[in-house]
C-alpha cells in the first residue's frame, strides 16, 4: 500500500511528496537531521528559512512545543485539521535545523485524508515545505511535483488536486496577542470570530516563517501588478512593446477582448481564485508568457492571501 511504503521511506531518511489541502509538501522525518538537511538541498532553500512541522492531531501539540497559550489551544480546537499553522516555542524534540536556528517552531495538522493517514502510519512529525524549488510556484497536483523535482523525491503520494490551493495561514501565538505572519487558507475574519478580538497582520516581523522572502511563489514570467481598471491597457501596451503577455482579467472585465498572448479570466469567488491561482501562473508559463499583468483582489477573506502571493510573485519589481 502506498501509505505504508511512504512511511517506510520517511523512516529510512527519504523524502516523500505528500498532498495536503493547501499545496503538496516535500516531507521528511522531523527528527532526522540528515533528512531535514536534504529538504533544503533539494529545494535550494536557504538554511535560515524555517520549515513547518506537520503532526497528526492537536493532541500531539505538547509533544513538540512548550508554553502553549490558551489562544493557541482555542485556534487548534477550531481549525485543526486545517490550513492554519501556529508559531510556538519549540520543544526539545524539534531540531534547530528545522527552525532555521530559531527557538520557535511552526506546527500544523493538515486536513487531507492521505496526509493524515501517512502521519498516523509514520507515527511522528513530518517537516514539509511546498514541494517545489525555492521561490517558485507551489505545486497543487502530484504532476506539478514530478515535473519540477523529478527523481530528487524518493516517493510521491498522489492525493489528487489540492482543495484550498494556497498555503496555510501562519499565526504567531508567542506574543501577548496573536498576529498573522502569512495570510492563507484560514481568513483573518475567521480567526477574529473565534478569538473575539482583532488580529493584526504586521508588514514585518522579528519571527522568521515560510513565505517571507521578498520574491516567492514566482513563475518564470515576470509579474506586474496594476490597478484593476488599468489591467487591459497595461497588458496591451506591453504586448505592443514586444512582450508575450499573460493577463489575469478581473471579474469586472469578464468577456472583454484583450490583445495579449494569453488571458486567464479570474473567478469572482475568492475561494475559486485561491484554488486556481498557482495553476494559472503555471499555465501562463507553459504558454510561453514572459510577462503577467494582474491586479490585487479586495483585501479581505481569501483575497488577503491571494494578494500576498501575487505581491511575493511580483517581487520588488512591480511596473512594466
Amino acid at each position: 500500500m502506498d501509505i505504508e511504503k511512504a512511511a517506510g521511506v520517511l523512516r529510512a531518511g527519504g523524502l516523500v511528496a505528500l498532498p495536503t489541502e493547501t499545496v503538496y509538501g516535500l516531507g521528511a522525518n522531523a527528527e532526522d537531521p540528515a533528512a531535514v538537511a536534504r529538504i533544503f538541498q533539494v529545494k535550494g532553500r536557504p538554511p535560515s528559512h524555517p520549515l513547518i512541522v506537520h503532526i497528526g492531531s492537536a493532541e500531539q501539540l505538547d509533544d513538540w512545543v512548550q508554553d502553549v497559550p490558551q489562544a493557541a489551544r482555542l485556534l487548534a480546537e477550531h481549525f485543526w485539521p486545517g490550513p492554519l499553522t501556529l508559531v510556538l516555542r519549540r520543544g526539545p524534540r524539534v531540531l534547530l535545523e528545522a527552525t532555521g536556528g530559531l527557538e520557535t517552531v511552526a506546527v500544523r495538522v493538515p486536513d487531507h485524508p492521505v496526509a493524515l493517514a501517512l502521519l498516523s502510519a509514520f507515527g511522528g512529525g513530518v517537516t514539509a515545505p511546498s514541494a517545489n524549488r525555492f521561490g517558485s510556484v507551489s505545486p497543487t497536483t502530484a504532476d506539478h511535483v514530478r515535473a519540477e523535482l523529478g527523481d530528487a523525491v524518493d516517493f510521491v503520494l498522489d492525493g489528487g488536486p489540492c482543495q484550498v490551493g494556497v498555503e496555510s495561514t501562519i499565526v504567531d501565538v508567542t506574543g501577548e496577542t496573536p498576529s498573522i505572519l502569512r495570510p492563507g487558507g484560514v481568513t483573518r475574519e475567521d480567526l477574529e470570530a473565534v478569538l473575539g478580538s482583532p488580529v493584526a497582520v504586521p508588514s514585518t516581523s522579528g519571527v522568521r516563517v515560510p513565505g517571507q522572502h521578498p520574491s516567492h511563489y514566482a513563475p518564470r514570467a515576470r509579474v506586474v501588478l496594476v490597478e484593476p481598471e488599468m489591467v487591459v491597457a497595461e497588458a496591451e501596451l506591453a504586448q505592443e512593446l514586444g512582450h508575450r503577455v499573460g493577463v489575469f482579467l478581473p471579474p469586472s472585465f469578464a468577456g472583454t477582448s484583450v490583445k495579449a498572448h494569453a488571458v486567464v479570466a479570474v473567478p469572482a469567488s475568492m475561494a475559486a481564485y485561491a484554488h486556481g491561482l498557482y495553476g494559472y501562473l503555471r499555465e501562463l508559463d507553459q504558454q510561453g508568457c514572459d510577462l503577467i499583468v494582474a491586479s490585487l483582489p479586495v483585501q479581505e477573506g481569501l483575497g488577503l492571501a491571494i494578494s500576498n502571493r501575487l505581491r511575493r510573485a511580483a517581487g520588488p519589481r512591480t511596473t512594466v
